[in-house]
């Protein structure tokens, strides 16, 4: 099967640019091919990737079915680990560009007793820890801090045709890794490239408790007895999503709700986001970014499904009021990097201060906001096992038929 994308206003041609090149575009945001100073404007850790992505800042993957994943990926002084330039080519299709960059936006960490209320994101590339042959099992470590490999995802799909015959294929996943020391914790930062087109973006908190002791109401006790509480705390993750489904051109962003619960029937209602705006979860709610002029083989529109639903969905106060929501729709400013505490001057300072009135979408980013809220158990003894929390990102009509 070939997958072949119609585009209706540029040339197909365009479509098989790639990254490699002196063609390839660098994203207007990037910190650039020399290394920056250490400031808000987004120095980089280690030297940055120059426009043309070279070695060891581009990644280059054929899975085993066929699907090839390319970026390239940058170490951010403020939010570490940056992908850009990402591109899907479908088993026997065509390459088409999805992300112009995806990074953290904030880790929010609330405490339940209302103090202290950290932000961990800000500097985070220069907390990047040097990565182990242990820590990238059959991969690559890319200048020490990034892990590049592959995983097992499990099945693809499983058919019986009924008459004992069975036919089944495993998954497999383009997996880009990081691990940052916050204080007490250690961030496990890493996005997933499925075979089949979905994008798994998500993070894993590790390393110690906090050792606050604190009340029963408060926290969870801990070791022998119940006189040491550690205190439940939230992690309020977000990523910053800039979808370029080939090219800034096109892209909309529309809601699909399925109302009806507790009757025979359902009814689909989707609402296109024309302006600057915010959502939150509802249990039969989902998001997609839409390129009506890029069509597959079918003549559908291609798209991207963003799902929320494993959020634990905290609300802060007044002065948190960027966790009111759990998606935020905006147009596209370079200065609009982190999802609260943003350190560059000429932008709000958080997410929901973007929203400007009737500030009509023409190139749309979106943030993500996933949380999880941790109560300790003793099983968190150190070292601390990791705690997982993120979301999918499904292709829809991407391909016309299973990709695998």
């Amino acid at each position: 099967m070939v997958t072949v994308f119609l585009r209706l206003t540029l040339s197909s041609a365009l479509l098989a640019t790639g990254l490699t090149g002196a063609s390839a575009q660098a994203p207007a945001d990037a910190a650039g091919s020399v290394r920056a100073a250490a400031d808000a404007t987004g120095s980089v850790r280690a030297a940055a990737a120059p426009a043309t992505c070279s070695s060891p800042y581009r990644i280059d993957e054929t899975l085993p079915n066929g699907a090839r994943w390319r970026m390239c990926w940058e170490m951010r002084t403020i939010e570490g680990l940056t992908l850009t330039n990402v591109t899907y080519t479908p088993k026997g299709g065509e390459a088409l560009r999805v992300l112009r960059s995806t990074a953290l936006a904030q880790i929010h960490v609330p405490y339940d007793s209302g103090e202290p209320r950290f932000h961990d994101i800000g500097t985070i590339g220069d907390d990047a820890i040097a990565l182990k042959a242990a820590d990238c099992p059959g991969g690559e470590r890319r200048d020490q801090y990034v892990c590049v490999t592959t995983r097992a995802r499990g099945h693809g799909y499983m058919k019986s045709d009924g008459e004992g015959v069975t036919t089944s294929v495993q998954g497999t996943d383009l997996v880009v890794f990081a691990a940052f020391q916050l204080g007490w914790y250690t961030y496990l930062v890493e996005w997933a490239f499925g075979d089949d087109g979905a994008i798994t973006p998500r993070v894993g908190a590790t390393g110690s408790l906090s050792g606050f002791t604190t009340t029963p109401q408060h926290g969870w006790p801990i070791g022998v007895g119940s006189t040491k509480f550690e205190e439940s705390h939230s992690h309020n993750i977000f990523w910053r999503l800039d979808f370029d489904i080939d090219g800034a051109d096109g892209d909309v962003v529309e809601q699909y709700d399925f109302t009806g619960s507790g009757t025979a029937k359902r009814k689909l209602t989707r609402t296109v986001f024309t302006e600057e705006t915010k959502a939150v979860n509802d249990r039969m709610r989902w998001w997609r970014v839409v390129d009506s002029g890029v069509r597959n083989a079918d003549r559908h529109p291609v798209s991207w499904e963003i799902n929320n639903l494993s959020s634990a969905e905290y609300r802060g106060p007044a002065d948190e009021a960027f966790t009111r929501a759990d998606l935020y729709v905006t147009d596209y400013r370079a200065c609009e990097r982190l999802a609260s505490t943003n350190p560059v001057a000429g932008c709000g300072k958080s997410v929901d201060r973007y929203i400007a009135d009737d500030e009509r979408l023409t190139d749309p980013v979106l943030w993500v906001h996933v949380g999880f809220h941790h109560v300790a158990r003793d099983e968190d003894a150190d070292p601390m096992p990791t705690h997982w929390q993120g979301f999918r990102v499904t292709p829809r009509d991407v391909s016309s038929e299973n990709p695998h």
